[in-house]
């Protein structure tokens, strides 16, 4: 009998070792952002740092509602509002503050929570994908990447996470209903859902098309595929009727963040700029990270994966690359992307124990760090 994806990755002690590294990550980052904010002067606390930049806006959506149209400065000009950020993640805040939380204790317990998900999600999708080690690896090498600082902020990064990750564990294994499931939920979680729901619809071609479902069953992947490509359209085109304008959400994303697609040209830019004559070493880390994490996919896409996280991973970073906005926030847009980390995974999983041990922790304790670094010193927004 074929064992159960529970049963390959170690049943619940596999699932607890997955969530144990999850916490470890998370009390070495706290130590970090403590350690560092006792040397600043700022006066922020642990929990203003974890709520900052994005966890306001967020907060604002869940406690005050999505406005009835665009926001307007004393100028006249477009500004921003909470009409940008994807409705899941305020959901669950106001579900929590609705029983008695203060909106930011909310907002951090729900991205908690989150990221506990998103760990055993991930060892869930690492043991399918591969086996058991390389799970926990995968679980280790993400939560303890640069920026996974955010999985311990109120930012919706580790919701998303755990949402795609599940997805495509679900879709490697034809769950397909959780799959659908988990990618409608991706879809409202993050605009990036989009490159997920069409993965899941690789995933449904393939399943038909090799003949892995019987007659009776092919529409379970093909409904899945489109509950979850349902998602994004769908809340852009709310924002549409509710504001009156058909590109409502990409006027609001261009005005508050100067977020618009265009090909890439202002990374190449970034890049070039930065790499022949950039000032300070944190735009000259992030361009590192960039060229960094183009290679590994590149290396990735080489060894062959399995086809829907491969066209996830190559959606993903067309949205994060081809994109302008602030570079700094790249390397946190990054972080769920999971193509990037698959080389390092394969190589940890394949390696000695105090091999993989001993280079997952100097990866963790530079990731951690520097997550920290960006919050506390960094003065811009992720």
């Amino acid at each position: 009998m074929t064992p159960s994806l529970f049963e390959r990755a170690g049943a619940w002690r596999g699932l607890g070792i997955a969530a144990l590294l999850l916490v470890l990550t998370r009390a070495v980052q706290i130590v970090m952002l403590l350690w560092l904010s006792a040397y600043s002067d700022d006066g922020q606390s642990l929990r203003q740092y974890l709520l900052e930049w994005d966890g306001g806006w967020f907060i604002r959506a869940a406690t005050d509602g999505y406005p009835q149209g665009y926001t307007f400065a004393a100028s006249g000009a477009l500004e921003a509002n909470e009409l940008a950020f994807f409705p899941v993640y305020p959901m669950l805040i106001r579900g929590l503050t609705a029983l008695g939380a203060d909106p930011g204790t909310a907002a951090i317990a729900v991205a908690w929570t989150a990221s506990l998900g998103a760990a055993i999600a991930l060892h869930l999708l690492g043991t399918s994908l591969y086996d058991r080690r390389a799970g926990w690896a995968l679980v280790a090498i993400c939560c303890s990447a640069p920026v996974s600082v955010v999985l311990s902020m109120a930012y919706s990064e580790g919701l998303f996470l755990a949402f795609v990750a599940g997805m495509l564990a679900a879709a490697h294994r034809r769950v397909w209903w959780a799959a659908g499931l988990l990618g409608l939920l991706a879809s409202l979680t993050r605009p990036t859902g989009a490159a997920a729901a069409v993965a899941l619809a690789v995933a449904a071609a393939l399943a038909v098309k090799n003949r892995e479902e019987d007659r009776e069953g092919t529409w379970k992947p093909i409904a899945a595929a489109l509950v979850a490509l349902a998602g994004v359209p769908a809340y852009l085109g709310w924002v549409a009727l509710r504001v009156g304008d058909l590109d409502a959400w990409f006027r609001i994303q261009a005005a508050g963040w100067g977020t618009a697609f265009d090909a890439g040209a202002s990374t190449l830019s970034f890049l070039v700029t930065t790499l022949s004559e950039g000032d300070g070493w944190v735009p000259m880390s992030v361009a590192l990270i960039l060229l960094a994490a183009v290679a590994a996919a590149w290396i990735a896409l080489a060894g062959r994966p399995w086809p829907p996280l491969a066209v996830y991973g190559v959606l993903a970073m067309i949205l994060v690359y081809g994109q302008a906005g602030f570079y700094h926030s790249k390397p946190r847009l990054l972080l769920p992307v999971l193509l990037t980390l698959m080389p390092a995974v394969v190589a940890a999983a394949r390696a000695r124990p105090r091999v993989a041990v001993l280079s997952i922790t100097a990866w963790a304790l530079f990731g951690l760090w520097y997550g920290a670094y960006l919050v506390v010193v960094w003065p811009y927004t992720l």
